[in-house]
């Protein structure tokens, strides 16, 4: 069986550390061990800042992808919509639609109507206005 030593400790730190020791561990110098390889094998000193925490980056994070999407709506309303519309307004071709006149209208109907087998007389009295024959 090993042996124990006693470590003194001020009574705040023994209560903090008997807290998180019950927490993670099954006993405390389970917890002492742990932590003690933690630091040696990622050779770090406890008294190092480890960087940002997760949620800082997150935060940091969002920041910067608010600040990219704000810079691509500001193109996107200052550059690119009125750039679309110039070369769009360029490359209509758009024929305006041709209207006939009043004159070629009548003379459309005319032909598109069915004709009576007179002969050549019949058309010529239509073409006259003469309905006496």
């Amino acid at each position: 069986m090993d042996s124990f030593i006693g470590i003194r400790f001020k009574k705040e730190t023994a209560k903090r550390f008997q807290e998180f020791s019950r927490t993670h561990f099954k006993s405390h110098t389970e917890a002492m061990a742990t932590m003690l390889d933690f630091f040696f094998y990622n050779e770090i000193s406890p008294k190092e800042k480890l960087g940002p925490t997760g949620r800082t980056i997150e935060a940091s994070l969002k920041k910067r992808i608010n600040a990219v999407i704000a810079i691509m709506r500001d193109m996107e309303k200052s550059q690119t919509k009125p750039t679309v519309a110039m070369l769009e307004s360029l490359f209509q071709t758009e024929e305006p639609k041709k209207k006939p006149l009043i004159l070629e209208k009548k003379i459309i109907e005319e032909k598109s109507e069915v004709r009576p087998p007179a002969g050549e007389a019949g058309f010529r009295e239509k073409l006259n206005g003469n309905n006496d024959l």
